[in-house]
């Protein structure tokens, strides 16, 4: 996935040129939602945004499932670079190229389903044994019913410029996405005064962005650091501030497909600096055995401003609360 075009982040004089063409495209997004969906007979957690490109989505899709263990949670997602169109139950042993990079992280916390048609993939899950779906992305997928929504925030770059595809990030108005929503999670400092945009009755739950504790173990430590994510420096910056040594980094898209030249690159420039080459999980998972098996992998997971208040919302969301729904 190439990265965010610049102008996206301010309203100028190109993204005000662009506009007309977000006008047909909003409309188009309002349409295809509006259709009707498939209601799936146990509770449907969508964990959404409203942007292209990373917000989360997936960190806090992991959070989740680990707090839904042993309750039959599944989850449910497109699979972003691969190949297969489901539905497909994600195997430890698939290879990325046919379920992608993310179904092989949350496989991992939960059984999990690729498939375009999220209401295929829900009937699989619910045929296999599912008692609770948990979605990652698909707010504007309108083939399943969801029983409640989560609007994933990056307290980064917020909303962008404000103005939907292609004149700024957004996939639809804020306002529209937000109305569908039941609570919104905003991961880091609200730097853009995003929250400020969301209808005042909004819950809001905040949450930051931890790395693994093994992070420590590389302070003092010269690291060659890469990744291949939505925003690279959400990674990089964290290993600064643990104390690695970054004698170099290496940014590049998000689901990058690694080439056996990149890497060869990589582990000599980083044998050459005498480095530690590290990653994410989310790259791991792309990378060859006998690659991985000489590359350092640092996970990231949220921490909770209010830990209880996550935990109260999910109940209400699967016991379908009157009171939470209306």
């Amino acid at each position: 996935m190439p990265s965010a075009p610049s102008f996206w982040s301010h309203d100028g004089l190109l993204a005000r040129t662009l506009s007309p063409l977000s006008a047909i495209g909003s409309a188009l997004t309002a349409t295809r939602i509006a259709r009707p969906g498939w209601r799936a007979p146990v509770p449907v957690i969508c964990c959404g945004n409203v942007t292209v490109g990373g917000a989360g989505k997936t960190t806090l899709v992991l959070d989740l499932a680990q707090r839904l263990s042993g309750r039959g949670v599944h989850i449910l997602l497109r699979g972003y670079g691969g190949a297969s169109r489901g539905p497909h139950r994600v195997a430890p042993d698939d290879p990325v190229s046919l379920v992608g990079d993310e179904a092989l992280l949350l496989a991992r916390a939960a059984p999990t389903w690729t498939g375009a048609d999220r209401a295929a993939s829900a009937r699989a899950a619910v045929a296999a044994g599912a008692k609770i779906l948990l979605m990652d992305d698909g707010l504007q997928n309108p083939t399943l019913v969801k029983t409640a929504s989560l609007l994933v925030i990056d307290g980064r770059t917020g909303f962008g410029n404000g103005r939907v595809l292609p004149a700024g990030p957004l996939r639809e108005p804020v306002a529209s996405a937000a109305a569908r929503c039941h609570a919104a999670v905003l991961i880091g400092q609200d730097a853009t005064g995003a929250i400020s945009r969301l209808p005042p009755t909004l819950p809001v739950l905040r949450a930051n962005l931890v790395q693994d504790p093994s992070i420590a173990a590389l302070a003092g430590c010269k690291v060659l650091a890469f990744a291949g994510i939505a925003r690279p420096e959400k990674f990089f910056e964290p290993l600064r501030q643990a104390g690695a040594i970054l004698v170099a980094i290496r940014p590049f898209p998000d689901h990058h497909p690694y080439t056996t030249r990149e890497l060869d690159q990589l582990l000599h420039h980083a044998q050459h600096q005498e480095a530690i080459p590290v990653t994410t999980p989310k790259d791991a998972v792309r990378l060859p055995p006998s690659v991985r098996a000489r590359v350092t992998v640092v996970g990231v997971g949220l921490e909770w401003c209010e830990p209880g208040q996550i935990d109260r919302l999910l109940e209400k969301m699967i016991a379908a609360d009157p009171s939470f729904m209306a």
